[in-house]
């Protein structure tokens, strides 16, 4: 996954673990957290869904810095499907992150926030996306408290 920043602009994940490790170390007596949400957008005129990936480095009560990848891909799966392919996306993300900070001794609390709800279409989903993140390791939160994934991401995929 190649990231995007608003302050840096393009960045490996590489890069992006760094500069989140820099971040913190800034003022490390702050409480961290990261934040990992995906959403998708269809794009019914070019035929494709657009899939966003945020990874937010929350500093609790003073603000934070994000970073998102993008990848676009044919219209072929139902709603279902894609809210799956968006949960395994943050996993895949989080896991990585989370291998690599175990690596090097550092220490986040990291949540996945996903992109369902008890409102709309996605609410047949919530125990098993949840279920996902949960058994992977990691906290969960959905709408109105997965802003990671309905704000960050979901801005993104416009």
């Amino acid at each position: 996954m190649d990231f995007i920043s608003p302050t840096l602009g393009p960045v490996s994940l590489e890069q992006v673990y760094d500069d989140v490790v820099k971040y913190a170390q800034c003022n490390p007596d702050d409480e961290y957290l990261l934040i990992i949400g995906s959403d998708s957008q269809q794009k019914e005129v070019r035929d494709e869904v657009c899939y966003v990936t945020a990874l937010v480095v929350h500093r609790r009560g003073k603000g934070g810095r994000f970073y998102y990848a993008k990848e676009y891909e044919r219209m072929t799966r139902s709603l279902r499907q894609r809210i799956f392919y968006e949960t395994s996306r943050s996993l895949v993300l989080a896991s990585r992150l989370a291998e690599k900070l175990a690596e090097s001794g550092h220490e986040f609390n990291i949540e996945i926030h996903l992109d369902v709800g008890t409102n709309g279409a996605t609410k047949d989903l919530i125990k098993e996306v949840v279920g996902m993140v949960v058994g992977s390791g990691f906290d969960a939160r959905i709408k109105p408290y997965s802003y990671g994934a309905m704000t960050v991401a979901d801005k993104y995929t416009k």
